[in-house]
């Protein structure tokens, strides 16, 4: 596995993480993962004089401009969109389209999730409701509950650079140990 990949699971590890527990996307782990990107393709392009980085580039610009749109609307957060304009940068813009497809089935499957919970909510006998009701509060009150919501600073949503993460993982790996016939 070459350098680029490697560095999008290990980013993408970081953002996975960061965006489920506190729904936020680290700058500086972004920033610091395109500088080392950046960093290794001038590298690689000065020492081999082949290849040059253009399908990295215009990842990074697809990536942006892709997403951007999402952000303008208050679809998404602007985590979401700098993290996949860095995963263009480290993967290439091939990478993009299976990434994108991926986090977003997986975001449709959250969102239907939590729609069919809130239907559901109201049929669930009235036992069963005191309980869960019981088991939410008990939840509530506990160390780790209170740490998750102190570090979400009251940002909800669906943590979708965390699926992008995934993507990514999957198409980094698909790609690695691909079967050539």
């Amino acid at each position: 596995m070459s350098f680029l990949p490697l560095l999008a699971l290990l980013l993408g590890v970081q953002v996975a993480i960061s965006d489920l527990y506190a729904r936020r996307v680290s700058n500086r782990a972004l920033l610091l993962a395109a500088a080392a990107a950046v960093a290794w393709l001038c590298v690689q392009w000065a020492v081999t004089r082949t290849g040059a980085p253009t399908a990295h580039v215009l990842g990074a610009v697809a990536g942006l401009v892709a997403l951007l749109p999402f952000y303008a609307i208050g679809w998404m957060g602007a985590g979401d969109v700098k993290y996949f304009a860095v995963l263009g940068l480290l993967l290439g813009w091939t990478a993009l389209l299976p990434v994108w497809i991926i986090a977003s089935l997986c975001a449709g499957g959250h969102a239907l999730c939590i729609y069919a919970v809130r239907r559901v909510r109201p049929m669930i006998p009235l036992r069963l409701q005191f309980l869960r009701d019981t088991t939410l509060q008990h939840l509530e009150h506990h160390p780790a509950a209170d740490q998750i919501r102190r570090a979400r600073q009251g940002r909800v949503g669906i943590p979708f650079a965390a699926y992008l993460s995934l993507g990514a993982l999957l198409w980094v790996v698909q790609n690695t140990y691909a079967v050539s016939p």
